[in-house]
């Protein structure tokens, strides 16, 4: 290697370690001699990576920085020592190309897209690792339609700000556009995957999630399926209540034991997951719910299963089971449990159970229609004990990790749009609650030339608008307070200027104008605090902070109110009542305010907080997942050809303790009880997944869901169990 190319390789290394704690003369010195190549580099800093040297994960990240610069500088034609071109330039290249909506061109001025791109920091790339990077350029710049490389990470942060305050008043969308950049670049948030990756393009939905509800009736059945194929198509993840559904051996037309239940509408479910995959990405993703009373839950808790009949299975949907507070006090005192067919049940009683629900712990309007259900001898019925069906529940969950827990009295009773309706069940990711109905075929009619009109009457069809505060950067440096009306605003103009593929989501995204403004970071968060998961310390934390972040948001969306007017559905609302703050026992000053202020100005937002998983998110911004802890202090990424080493975020002597005490260590019961704090503030639910070994007791695993119920858990996510026995493992002994 001559001198030239020796001073390059220096000047290289020397400026993607410039104030990392890395070994980088060891590491200069294995460099020579070999051929300068970027992705060799790449590779060397990447295999330095452990837990004792985590910073090589930054150096990595700068050379494949350099990489992207210099790619894009190619495709666009400016200097790579310029790291980012002309920004103007590049919105107008992309436009052409078909890549961009011109919206953005057509509603900005010049003027302002020069000045946002002058505000642009290539700086904050730096703040990226390796595998937030990686995973950013591969998934989410903006390429051409032949994936050249042309959008870099600050212009993808830039286009996301424009385009969700494109419609915002043209005399303050310019300082709009700024805070969201500010918010966006500075990993202090991140958008939704849809957002992230649609926002400023000509395709493609900005929502996460959608909720179905099925009625029984073959025209609701395939209407239903045609539309999760649309939504599945367009990215979008669907729960999908199927409760109301006649079960096996029910009438039809008066004729006896002709239905064949909820299964084989399952199956035509998981087929439409396969076949419809999400833009070329991945599989479809649909979770059915059904509740634990159904007279098919015992086939459906089996169709996760590995062993048995085949044509009884479904392995590529998810599924969910709704569970009242009796069916769990039936449990824990092994008492009976009554399956009913829902059609009989209409057609006999009059009424159908899925439609209520028992408004205080122990008493209220679904149990007493249940016991009269049971009491009834004009009723087919079954009895099993409660306990069998847990097994089954419990049995499903080691073997597959679901079926998801949906606590559906709580969440009703915790519903701030009672006086609209009813939740039924949750999303794909068990965070969301909002009211449901099934939409309504009414007819069907040949106008004077010729064509033919179906007429419905539009149920709601939940959409999940989302994005998620990074706890680990953002409480640490005292943003919350600037960051959650600029996060709010964003949310809030997604359901305006959203393009969904369904009448029936736009008419319920415009009634509610739901949002769910999550975290994720938790783990990452009590590691710089030097907060032991497995302590008071950290319940009380989390209750604090999580009173903090809903008091931000409620405010945040009771301003934009004042400027924009409330959501349709709000009078009548726990919101407008003030019941809302009353039952969450809200009572010192600034909460008092805040419930006259909305009661005057109304809110913007029906439903406003909800806790995502955000695996995706949160690995490019650095952080922990959600509100999990970390795997493993230290691991191992599979990519192409080699593995991607990763440590904790920051990790070091100072937080190893706290990471040490990992997922499958943790006693998961402090995991509850933190869920518990924090679930107090969020108006809907919480992705909260349960770590266990696969050699867990059964009741040990039957305590931990019991004390989910009894803390006020609205719902749980998977039961995620090891393939191997955990050391360390004391608490699933006991």
């Amino acid at each position: 290697m001559n001198v030239t190319a020796e001073d390059n390789l220096k000047q290289v290394i020397d400026e993607a370690a410039a104030g990392l704690n890395v070994d980088k003369r060891s590491f200069l010195e294995k460099s020579y001699g070999a051929t300068y190549n970027s992705d060799q580099l790449i590779k060397r800093a990447l295999e330095n990576i452990d837990e004792a040297s985590p910073d090589w994960t930054f150096v990595a990240s700068r050379l494949y920085l350099n990489t992207l610069y210099e790619r894009a500088a190619a495709n666009r034609g400016y200097e790579p020592g310029c790291r980012y071109g002309d920004f103007y330039q590049l919105m107008k290249i992309l436009t052409e190309k078909g890549i961009y909506t011109d919206q953005l061109l057509e509603k900005y001025t010049l003027q302002e897209i020069d000045y946002f791109g002058s505000i642009i920091e290539p700086e904050r790339d730096l703040l990226f690792n390796y595998l937030g990077l990686y995973t950013l350029a591969t998934r989410y710049l903006a390429t051409d339609h032949e994936k050249n490389m042309y959008e870099l990470p600050q212009e993808r942060w830039m286009i996301i700000a424009m385009h969700l305050m494109q419609d915002e008043d043209v005399n303050r969308r310019r300082d709009y556009v700024a805070e969201a950049y500010w918010a966006l670049s500075n990993l202090y948030m991140t958008v939704a995957t849809p957002t992230l990756t649609n926002a400023g393009k000509t395709h493609g939905q900005l929502s996460s999630c959608f909720i179905d509800t099925v009625d029984d009736s073959l025209q609701s059945i395939y209407d239903s399926n045609t539309d999760i194929a649309k939504l599945s198509k367009n990215g979008g993840g669907i729960g999908v209540y199927m409760g109301k559904i006649r079960g096996r051996g029910s009438s039809i037309k008066g004729y006896k034991n002709m239905s064949s239940g909820v299964v084989p509408w399952i199956k035509q479910l998981n087929n439409t997951a396969v076949s419809v995959d999400q833009l070329g990405t991945r599989k479809g993703a649909i979770a059915v719910y059904l509740d634990v009373w159904h007279s098919d839950i015992e086939a459906f808790l089996d169709l996760k299963l590995n062993n048995g009949d085949e044509r009884q299975r479904a392995h590529d949907i998810f599924t969910g089971v709704s569970l009242p507070d009796y069916f769990m006090e039936q449990v824990e005192k092994r008492g009976d449990w009554y399956l009913f067919d829902p059609h009989e049940v209409r057609q006999v009683m009059g009424y159908s159970l899925e439609d209520y629900f028992d408004e205080e712990r122990g008493a209220g309007s679904w149990r007493k229609r249940y016991l009269e259900c049971v009491a009834s001898d004009a009723l087919t019925k079954r009895v099993v004990p409660a306990i069998d069906i847990m097994k089954r529940i419990m049995k499903s969950q080691l073997e597959s990790g679901t079926p998801f827990m949906f606590y559906r009295d709580e969440v009703n009773r915790q519903n701030n749009n009672s006086h609209q309706g009813m939740i039924y069940c949750s999303n794909l990711c068990t965070e969301i609650t909002q009211n449901q109905s099934p939409t309504e075929f009414l007819e069907e009619f040949s106008e004077a030339d010729g064509t033919i009109v179906k007429k419905y009457k539009p149920g709601d069809y939940v959409v999940c608008n989302l994005s998620s505060i990074n706890l680990g950067r953002a409480e640490p440096e005292n943003v919350l307070e600037r960051l959650i009306p600029i996060q709010v605003r964003m949310l809030d103009n997604v359901i305006d200027i959203n393009t969904l593929p369904l009448k029936q989501t736009q008419l319920t995204n415009r009634k509610y104008r739901a949002i769910g403004l999550g975290t994720f970071g938790w783990h990452h968060l009590l590691a710089k605090k030097n907060i032991r998961w497995e302590s008071n310390e950290a319940v009380d934390y989390a209750d604090q902070l999580y009173e903090k972040v809903a008091y931000l948001t409620i405010k945040a969306s009771m301003e934009l109110s004042r400027e924009k007017g409330s959501y349709p559905a709000f009078a009548g609302s726990k919101w407008q009542t003030g019941r809302y703050f009353t039952d969450k026992g809200y009572r010192d000053e600034k909460w008092h305010k805040l419930k006259e202020d909305v009661a005057v100005h109304g809110i913007r937002n029906g439903y406003l907080m909800a806790v995502a998983p955000n695996s995706s998110t949160s690995m490019i911004a650095g952080s922990t997942a959600s509100i999990d802890p970390v795997f493993k202090p230290f691991y191992f990424e599979e990519k192409k050809d080699f593995k991607i080493a990763v440590t904790a975020p920051e990790l070091d002597y100072n937080t190893y303790d706290v990471y040490r005490r990992s997922a499958y260590i943790l006693d998961q019961r402090w995991s509850v009880k933190q869920n518990a704090a924090r679930q107090k503030h969020v108006d809907q639910s919480i992705s909260f997944n349960i770590y266990v070994p696969n050699t867990i007791k059964a009741s040990v695993l039957l305590a931990l869901h019991l004390q989910a119920w009894r803390d006020g858990l609205k719902t749980t996510y998977y039961v995620r169990s090891t393939a191997n026995d955990v050391e360390e493992c004391e608490w699933c002994e006991s």
